[in-house]
């Protein structure tokens, strides 16, 4: 069973969401081949922070420029829902390098196994795809994600959720995500996980001392789609340590539990305020308050 919208308002209305939810939805997202998935590899070493890739994102799926304060220039400080990949530059104690973020495509994405209604999905290709007629603006997605990246249309009248789709129409004719096509050095390369993570491992070996010994994605989370190499800690960078196990099996344990009980709880919640502010209504004009 799906739920749109407007039937989810409608039974957390009633209160009685939670019993109705659709099983699928909470459950953690079935193990995709973790060698022969699509995936990406940046290396910081190589990147130039010339935001080619940013602006190839921006390209292909059509998303509003952002602009700094003269407005002569498309200069995003954070994922947003106009904004799917971004390049930032960090600069600490003599240390500085360009880093890439975007949807990390995890292997096993607590964002899925956090939406209750689905509109979240693992493929098996790879790519974590988003369905905007499914979603009910829970944004339980943004809280699940470790990376933060799914970004809610806040200044939209009927709000959705926008996250990097990783070219997913674009990887079904054949071709790579648009922004490692675009990228000028090489930093963002494109193809099968297992050839990547191999590539990563040589380089790692190849080039001592040039790289922290370390691939992010390869186990981080549980594996992640987008790897990463760099020559400088991933936690300057803005990457969490979230060690190997994968985030939803702690979702899929408490997701039965929780959920069922905010649909409930949260309408009882507000009809017990609604009845103490009329039960108060009631008794000031029998008394003759103002």
């Amino acid at each position: 069973m799906s739920l749109n919208r407007r039937q989810f308002i409608k039974l957390a209305g009633l209160g009685i969401g939670g019993a109705l939810l659709p099983s699928g939805g909470i459950q953690a997202a079935e193990d995709v081949d973790g060698e022969n998935g699509v995936a990406m590899l940046y290396d910081t070493t190589l990147c130039i922070g010339c935001r080619a890739c940013q602006n190839a994102c921006r390209e292909w799926n059509k998303t509003d420029v952002e602009q700094d304060a003269s407005g002569l220039y498309d200069a995003p400080l954070e994922l947003s829902a106009d904004t799917w990949t971004l390049i930032q530059l960090y600069e600490q104690g003599g240390e500085h390098s360009f880093v890439k973020h975007q949807c990390m495509h995890c292997l096993h994405p607590a964002c899925v196994s956090a939406c209750p209604v689905q509109a979240l999905q693992k493929t098996a290709e790879g790519p974590v795809t988003y369905d905007l007629n499914r979603c009910v603006g829970c944004r339980y997605c943004m809280t699940a994600c470790p990376f933060s990246v799914p970004r809610f249309e806040w200044d939209e009248a009927i709000p959705v959720i926008a996250k990097c789709t990783f070219c997913v129409d674009r990887l079904a004719a054949g071709d790579g995500p648009n922004c490692a096509e675009k990228c000028p050095t090489g930093a963002l390369i494109w193809g099968r996980r297992g050839d990547l993570l191999a590539e990563a491992e040589g380089r790692l070996a190849n080039s001592s001392g040039k790289y922290v010994n370390q691939i992010y994605g390869k186990d981080d989370g549980g594996g992640t789609s987008v790897l990463y190499l760099s020559h400088v800690s991933f936690d300057k960078l803005g990457f969490p340590e979230l060690g190997t196990r994968p985030i939803p099996e702690l979702n899929d344990r408490l997701s039965p539990i929780i959920l069922p009980s905010l649909f409930v709880g949260v309408p009882l919640v507000l009809a017990g305020v609604r009845y103490m502010a009329t039960r108060r209504q009631k008794a000031e004009e029998e008394g003759g308050l103002t």
